[in-house]
């Protein structure tokens, strides 16, 4: 494991693990879905890029170890089980491999990744990559290696930590130095107390895996506790959607309904909702299971009617038709429909799901249609990326310092939401959400979700796909009565 280069890591991103079931119009063919998971690979350099990823890269490469399969949790300790796929896994365990080979070995309470001004929230978000590393019994990294690292807490004589480490230093950072609101909920900032409502799907997964992995559960109910928390300040029972940032003096404010933001909370949630689920304390916390349960559908409930008809996208912000079109929440949200119908059996808005989906996968019989959306900023690492963190160990712990922009290949082309290269469009500036950027690695990372979740309900015989087109079907028809009946009314 250590010093797995990148090309072994992308023949393994490119392999066939992720073979997805042709049963529906309009979907990305296998070799498209790789040359996603490459720019995924390739782009994802900020902390909740990375963590993200590694989520994304889970679910479809490696699903017996995530929480939405069907498997018990915590999974067998040391991989001692046919069903876990220890190859399907690695490119997971080297995103951990990565971030713990070039931590500081300071000691106290610490992020995984220390990044000069950056989030508090964002780092948790490998938390889990970590775990399953430390579960699995990987091979740790070189320890303690004589460089420089960049961390501000206490003396440090090089970098190298363990997974077990890496991930008990974040967790008693989180839990401890981190600022909290009056109510409990753990600020996404350092520097001030702020709440951001892409925190959910970062830090209470982490807190609940760690948990179910540990038996403890006091750890699994703080991951409740931190969505309940999020939810009584960010939550517009009117509007039924999350606002994105509220509190905090830093000067960042974004009070209005941004599509991924509620994206990122539904996720949040349902990983939550899943590794309790599957765990020992299911009976135990029936009532919080049922309370987020209904969490999720009530953001499903705010967003859905803002999809717009004539694409099947939502705007950067859900509510106000203005602003422009944005695929990467479009597809999060889709993959959120999924989970709920293979988690609980609820296929309320399968139809929309299945409308972005396919929407997002759709042939345009031109290889320049994707530009119709427009280029946004030009900002993203498909268009200029100086890596700071290395893609791949070494023995040497030398990092890579760039990457060139892949060479175009025929899968995007022809396509209407991807370019040739296979990056998605249009998508928010994943470093400033009130721009259209260039291309986002985190977009890339809701794609694959999307299709691993859409996969998973396939498998299951596209449970509720009917009864839900036959209900909007009735829906259309008793409006369209009704609407006549009002004109002969009036």
């Amino acid at each position: 494991m250590p010093g797995l280069a990148f090309a072994a890591v992308s023949a393994l991103l490119g392999a066939s693990f992720f073979t997805v079931p042709r049963v529906h119009a309009q979907s990305l063919t296998d070799a498209q879905l790789d040359d996603v998971k490459d720019n995924l690979w390739l782009g994802a350099q900020q902390t909740w890029e990375l963590g993200t990823e590694a989520q994304a890269l889970l679910e479809s490469d490696a699903p017996a170890y995530s929480v939405f399969s069907d498997n018990s949790l915590p999974p067998p300790l040391g991989n001692d089980s046919a069903l876990y796929n220890n190859t399907a896994v690695q490119p997971v365990i080297q995103i951990a491999y990565n971030v713990a080979y070039n931590r500081s070995n300071s000691t106290g309470p610490q992020p995984i990744m220390y990044v000069e001004g950056g989030a508090a929230g964002d780092p948790v978000s490998i938390g889990v990559a970590l775990l399953i590393a430390n579960w699995t019994g990987a091979p740790e990294p070189e320890l303690n290696r004589p460089e420089a690292a960049l961390s501000p807490y206490g003396e440090s004589i090089g970098q190298g930590v363990t997974y077990a480490r890496a991930a008990e230093d974040q967790l008693e950072y989180i839990l401890t130095v981190v600022p909290r609101a009056d109510n409990g909920a753990i600020s996404h900032r350092i520097e001030t107390t702020q709440l951001w409502s892409d925190a959910v799907y970062m830090i209470p997964p982490f807190l609940a895996y760690y948990g179910v992995l540990t038996g403890n559960q006091t750890l699994v109910e703080e991951a409740y506790n931190q969505i309940k928390a999020y939810r009584e300040i960010l939550f517009n029972s009117t509007t039924s959607l999350w606002q994105h940032i509220l509190l905090g003096d830093n000067g960042i404010v974004d009070p209005d309904y941004w599509a991924t933001g509620n994206g990122w909370a539904a996720a949040g949630i349902l990983r939550v909702l899943a590794t309790i689920k599957r765990s020992q304390y299911a009976d135990s916390m029936a009532s919080e299971l049922n309370d987020l349960l209904n969490w999720v559908v009530e953001i499903h409930d705010g967003m859905y009617k803002y999809q717009d008809n004539s694409t099947s996208l939502f705007h950067n912000y859900a509510e106000n038709s203005t602003w422009f079109f944005d695929s990467s929440s479009s597809a999060l949200l889709a993959s959120t429909v999924y989970r709920l119908a293979t988690l609980q059996g609820i296929y309320t808005y399968i139809p929309n799901a299945e409308a972005a989906r396919e929407a997002l996968s759709a042939n345009s019989g031109s290889d320049t249609a994707y530009t119709s959306w427009g280029t946004g900023n030009g900002v993203g690492p498909a268009t200029s990326f100086t890596q700071t963190t290395a893609t791949s160990a070494t023995p040497s712990g030398t990092a890579t310092s760039s990457y060139a922009v892949p060479t175009p290949t025929s899968g995007g082309e022809d396509l209407l939401h991807f370019t040739p290269q296979m990056w998605l469009t249009p998508v928010v500036d994943p470093y400033d959400f009130t721009e259209q950027g260039g291309s986002s690695p985190e977009g890339q990372a809701f794609i694959v979700e999307m299709y691993a979740a859409w996969r998973d309900w396939v498998e299951l015989g596209s449970p509720g796909l009917a009864v839900t087109k036959r209900d909007t079907a009735e829906r259309r028809d008793s409006s369209r009565v009704l609407g006549r009946f009002a004109r002969m009314l009036w």
